[in-house]
């Protein structure tokens, strides 16, 4: 059974940061996504299969991912946090060793989720 557990949400103000964890069950592909009230669910960060990073344009230059392989934790770092960051946090994993493959944001391609954090960022 795969098991996805996600850490580390909160409120912050405009600014500030936060870091977001998800460990894992599974050593399997892994990223993060978000969803805002009212909006659909948004691919956020993913390492690669090649150990290159991929992020949404919306976060790329301020959020950070990274994972410790030997525990299967994915970290999101996410600094200069701006109020239409507000979302509920998810990991999502799908059943590959990497990260391969055309599309590695689009949430349809993830077959298992994690309960979700909350990261509420005021101005």
């Amino acid at each position: 059974q795969v098991q996805l557990q996600e850490s580390g949400g909160g409120s912050v103000q405009a600014g500030g940061s936060l870091r977001v964890s998800c460990e894992a069950s599974v050593n399997y592909c892994m990223a993060w996504f978000r969803q805002a009230p009212g909006q659909e669910r948004e691919g956020v960060a993913v390492i690669v299969a090649d150990g290159s990073t991929l992020y949404s344009d919306s976060v790329k230059g301020r959020f950070t991912i990274s994972r410790d392989t030997a525990k299967n934790i994915l970290h999101l770092q996410m600094d200069s946090l701006k109020p239409e960051d507000t979302a509920v946090y998810y990991c999502a994993a799908r059943a590959l060793r990497a990260c391969v493959g055309p599309h590695p944001l689009d949430p349809g391609r993830y077959s298992y989720w994690g309960q979700g954090t909350q990261v509420t960022v005021s101005s």
